[in-house]
């Protein structure tokens, strides 16, 4: 049995570079070069059969679009704003 597409794959629809595939579904998500950027993909069948580029360029790609929402952050933004400048809160 075939596993549906899943990861980076050429954009069937030879609009970018490349376009994430997810379940043989393909989504907004787009790279043109080093640049993600969000492009609904067309209605219509594809254009050209996609060439799977890799199922992660990075680790971020891995994340769920919720997973920020699900994380406790480690420090307050006020924390965060003393950490970058260098400095402890007083």
């Amino acid at each position: 049995m075939d596993k549906p597409l899943e990861g980076w794959y050429t954009d069937p629809y030879e609009l970018h570079e490349a376009r994430w595939i997810s379940q043989g579904t393909p989504t907004p998500l787009v790279r043109d070069g080093a640049v993600e950027s969000q492009d609904p993909p067309p209605d219509g069948p594809f254009k050209v059969t996609p060439v799977f580029l890799g199922a992660s360029g990075t680790p971020s790609d891995l994340r769920r679009a919720d997973d920020a929402q699900r994380e406790s952050p480690t420090e307050t933004p006020v924390e965060a704003a003393w950490d970058a400048a260098g400095e402890s809160m007083p």
